[in-house]
């Protein structure tokens, strides 16, 4: 199965549709989707390294665009929407403990969680419930997912074959690797959220 999945984000790098399905899957990871982009970025940035520029380009700016979505759902829409993600990851009793941080450390707490494998719905929803200034969270959301996205294209483009041939040489504890790295991720924003 992982050998299929795996096998169609790499054909899929090449189809025409390809750049809407990352910007999507993007997009939503920031608003309230629970799986990565990186699950479509790394695989097509191997199948096509000349193209990882664009594919880190496209995951920023549908992950900031998300983000300002994640942002609305706990600026407007909190007591409904946004706390009901908030509680279905968990976090409900640990957000005004998060909200009271973001009048010192509202900066350093967005560039942090964007590039940690922290769920950063979490950070857009409650930037928007703690009423952080929205230009400056773009800015810094842009700075943050952009330092993340383009981390990997780089990889990607200087190392993608010996990368692509370690992947399907070892496609299951590759795969182990990056679900203990996804939960620890959620472990972690558990503890400090």
């Amino acid at each position: 199965m992982l050998r299929r999945m795996y096998d169609w984000c790499i054909d899929a790098a090449h189809k025409p549709y390809a750049l809407w399905i990352l910007g999507i899957v993007s997009f939503a990871e920031s608003s309230f989707f629970p799986i990565p982009p990186d699950v479509m970025l790394i695989p097509m940035a191997l199948a096509r390294p000349n193209k990882a520029w664009l594919y880190a380009g496209i995951c920023t700016i549908t992950s900031v665009a998300g983000g300002v979505v994640g942002y609305l759902i706990g600026h407007l829409l909190y007591d409904s929407v946004g706390q009901w993600v908030i509680q279905f990851y968990g976090y409900g009793d640990k957000v005004e403990a998060f909200r009271a941080g973001y009048a010192e450390y509202g900066a350093w707490i967005i560039l942090l969680k964007g590039l940690t494998p922290i769920p950063y719905k979490l950070v857009t929803i409650t930037s928007g419930f703690a009423g952080y200034n929205i230009w400056m969270f773009i800015g810094l959301s842009i700075i943050a997912r952009g330092a993340r996205f383009y981390v990997v294209a780089i990889l990607m483009n200087r190392y993608g074959v010996w990368i692509r041939e370690t992947i399907e040489k070892h496609l299951g504890l590759v795969v182990t690797l990056a679900l203990i790295g996804l939960i620890g991720g959620f472990v972690v924003a558990f503890k400090l959220f």
